[in-house]
């Protein structure tokens, strides 16, 4: 097969790593790709929201099937697209991709359907946004509608953070178009879970359990981030309780969106809050997750690509996925001032020294090459992978990996997991 992948982030990396195992690829192009994403595939130049340049890279090479790792080519209707010009596509239409593009789309969704949830309301106004928060109470989270690059959700401890957030949204039109109708909603207590699915419009199967950690800081502390972090499985969503979110929300999501036609095929992302009351949905993405890719996609033992061919030709699913007896950890190392403004160009050591440890990866992200060097060229630079026997020796395993590796203004959170290996009595 001649597969296409956009993207060129680390979840794509880790996409183009598990793809390049399978007996099924012939040819992997990615657009535009990443110095890691190179080793397994031929990078073209192409922005992956450059949806006519896309196809036509698609058509003059003979694509067989293209798979999408971010959700904005898919929100801007990449999937269409192709599907419209006969090419077989790993990817939710654009008007399907809303679960992800709207969060207003997302909530009301999942209200009209019964779907357990945060109180919330929709607001364009300012005013009456303050005013609803000093109904419901701090804390609370002020959400942008739109894809705002991961950054468009803000937890606020206090209302005067909440009329910060709503005054930089709604005032200040910091996130764009994108804020400019946000979500205020409860704030749900609780441990986040991340359940994904592979979905062909008909059949669903969970593609496993991972938990991402969001803040930029040790502790859950500090403004949120695209993920500094992610381990697979977790204790907090056993396999019987994922299937149980799969009967109580997944299916009946898969169908409203069907019925009220917005059929859905491709990767959903159910990010769940697993509260006293039980599993309550945050949101959904049309996507994997990053880095949570990072972390399950080595331990799925499966052609991944013959589960990404049979979901985009609908020819139906396995009933169960194959997993290695393991655990994962992914650890991301950021630049400095991350989420906020951050250097770029600042050389990168040690990786391959990290890769030559037992059962350690490194997944590419925000990294670039000049002059034959490898070069910081974003906020998320680096994912550390490690698998283990048991959380405790995946744990200690990625760190390893971590400690291999120098850049200039390196951050990252030195806890990822370590909650959860407490949790289980091994730490």
């Amino acid at each position: 097969m001649k597969v296409l992948l956009v993207g060129g982030g680390g979840r794509e990396h880790a996409l183009a790593w598990k793809m390049a195992g399978s007996p099924r690829l012939g040819t992997l192009l990615a657009a535009p790709g990443n110095p890691g994403i190179a080793r397994h595939a031929r990078c073209v130049p192409i922005k992956d929201d450059a949806i006519e340049d896309l196809l036509d890279l698609a058509r003059r090479e003979g694509v067989d099937l293209t798979v999408v790792g971010p959700e904005l080519p898919l929100s801007l209707g990449l999937a269409d697209r192709f599907r419209a010009a006969g090419l077989p596509v790993l990817g939710p239409s654009a008007s399907a991709a809303r679960i992800e593009s709207s969060k207003v789309f997302a909530k009301e969704l999942m209200a009209r359907h019964g779907v357990p949830t945060a109180r919330f309301a929709v607001f364009r106004d300012v005013g009456r946004a303050r005013a609803f928060c000093r109904e419901i109470g701090a804390p609370l989270v002020v959400k942008a509608d739109g894809l705002a690059g991961g950054k468009g959700v803000i937890v606020c401890q206090t209302l005067a953070e909440a009329d910060r957030a709503l005054s930089a949204c709604l005032e200040e039109r910091r996130f764009g178009p994108a804020g400019l109708t946000v979500v205020v909603e409860e704030f749900l207590r609780g441990e986040e879970a991340s359940l994904f699915v592979l979905t062909d419009g008909r059949d669903a199967i969970s593609l496993g359990v991972a938990q991402d950690h969001k803040t930029v800081y040790d502790g859950d502390q500090g403004p949120n981030t695209g993920g500094m972090g992610a381990y697979a499985p977790t204790p907090l969503l056993p396999s019987a309780a994922a299937d149980e979110v799969m009967a109580a929300v997944v299916r009946p999501v898969l169908s409203a969106m069907a019925a009220e036609g917005a059929p859905y095929a491709g990767i959903l992302f159910v990010g769940l809050m697993l509260t006293d009351g039980g599993p309550r949905v945050i949101e959904f993405n049309c996507r994997f997750g990053d880095p949570e890719a990072q972390a399950l996609l080595p331990l799925l033992d499966e052609d991944c690509l013959a589960l990404f061919e049979a979901t985009a030709s609908g020819t139906g699913l396995p009933a169960r996925l194959r997993w290695a007896p393991a655990v994962s950890v992914c650890v991301v190392m950021a630049s400095a001032g991350y989420p906020g403004g951050h250097g770029r160009g600042r050389a990168i050591d040690g990786v391959e020294a990290a890769e030559g440890l037992p059962g350690v990866r490194v997944f590419q992200a925000g990294t670039a090459l000049r002059e034959g060097r490898l070069v910081t060229a974003g906020g998320r630079v680096l994912g550390v992978q490690a698998t283990g026997a048991d959380l405790a020796g995946a744990i200690a395993a990625a760190y390893a990996g971590v400690d291999r590796i120098r850049f200039e203004g390196a951050h990252y959170r030195r806890d990822i997991g370590r909650r959860a290996q407490v949790r289980v009595g091994r730490g």
